[in-house]
């Protein structure tokens, strides 16, 4: 369909996104960083490795790109495992050491030639968040596939229109663009949108490539057999292509390829990857659940002996100073004098 131009000195890009297209064990610190375009959708404490690390206490962080397992006591062990790697997600049950056998998740992978499962187990009682949250956020990425794969004789074009992408606006629209994938062309449509550039073939719609701008290298203008052409080269991990058009006049070619250059420049510093995803009622976290300290409500009954031992030690809120000693027949002693209205007899029935 089209020529493709495999380059090793092209396999360690700058650009490369490895965050959801590799399992990577005891990560530095450096590579927990979120890169640009990822964002944290939950975190979940007291979760355990069961498999790998079965006893240790972590926690989960869950982004729309991988989900980050990290050791309480020694962050130094940890795991990433991105979403393109995941085979299949399953409940069964597990043997933990903290919790017993108890319902565990379950995350088969493949990355390269290997296979690997992944056992996590959450420690808080009956508590679906780890299910519920890590099913629900790869199911929206294996939806969203046409952000971030290079995609040819796809389903994208109905009635001769784009069939957009939640997210997605065109730009624009250009008619009588040649594909030179063949000796003779093929006359087609091309698409500038905010996430990809679409061409189709205009007697055969499913004849089509939709190319997002995370896998174009290089965007160019080069001579060929048919004149000049607008250039799409593709990175290695999408097949290391390069596509080729031909636009009349000029003045759009030119038009055309300022028009994709800029907004590759612009999507590589805000890219967009296509998993929606929102928590509407999140979990607070332990912190947020301990109560203050909270005084009872003491109801005070107004009769003597709670009115004199309220008098006594408080005078009008403060006492200002030391009144002067006065004989106490009861007593037998020198006391401080009392305030009026207050005996020995009703102090002596409140402290008792």
């Amino acid at each position: 369909f089209f020529d493709i131009m495999p380059s090793a000195e092209n396999m360690e890009d700058d650009r490369y996104i490895w965050q959801d297209r590799e399992i990577r064990f005891d990560i530095p610190p450096a590579d927990f960083d979120l890169r640009r375009g990822e964002f944290e959708i939950d975190s979940i404490d007291s979760i355990e490795d069961t498999k790998g690390n079965n006893g240790e206490k972590g926690s989960l962080v869950i982004t729309n790109l991988r989900m980050v397992w990290t050791a309480q006591k020694s962050p130094r062990i940890n795991l990433s495992i991105g979403y393109s790697c995941i085979v299949s997600i399953t409940i069964h049950k597990a043997n933990s050491r903290l919790r017993g056998q108890t319902q565990a998740l379950y995350v088969l992978t493949k990355f390269n030639s290997s296979r690997f499962e992944f056992i996590f187990t959450n420690l808080v009682k009956n508590s679906p968040r780890l299910f519920t949250t890590v099913q629900a956020v790869h199911r929206a990425y294996e939806t969203s596939k046409l952000y971030r794969d290079l995609k040819l004789r796809g389903a994208i074009i109905r009635d001769k229109e784009l069939l957009l992408l939640p997210q997605e606006q065109v730009y624009t629209k250009t008619s009588g663009v040649w594909n030179l994938s063949s000796d003779q062309g093929n006359l087609g449509t091309l698409y500038v949108t905010n996430v990809r550039v679409v061409w189709f073939a205009n007697l055969a719609e499913n004849f089509n490539v939709s190319i997002p701008y995370l896998q174009i290298k290089a965007v160019r203008i080069r001579d060929s057999k048919f004149g000049p052409a607008f250039v799409l080269e593709t990175t290695p991990q999408s097949g290391g292509y390069v596509l080729g058009f031909r636009i009349d006049p000029s003045d759009k070619l030119q038009d055309v390829f300022k028009e994709v250059s800029s907004l590759h420049k612009l999507f590589s510093v805000n890219p967009i990857f296509g998993i929606e995803f929102s928590i509407e009622e999140k979990p607070p976290c332990l912190q947020d659940l301990k109560e203050k300290h909270k005084v009872d409500d003491i109801e005070i009954v107004d009769d003597e002996t709670s009115n004199a031992f309220a008098a006594y030690y408080a005078d009008g809120g403060h006492k200002t100073s030391d009144r002067k000693p006065a004989f106490c027949p009861a007593l037998g002693l020198a006391v401080e004098k009392l305030r009026d209205g207050v005996s020995i007899e009703s102090l002596w029935n409140c402290s008792g």
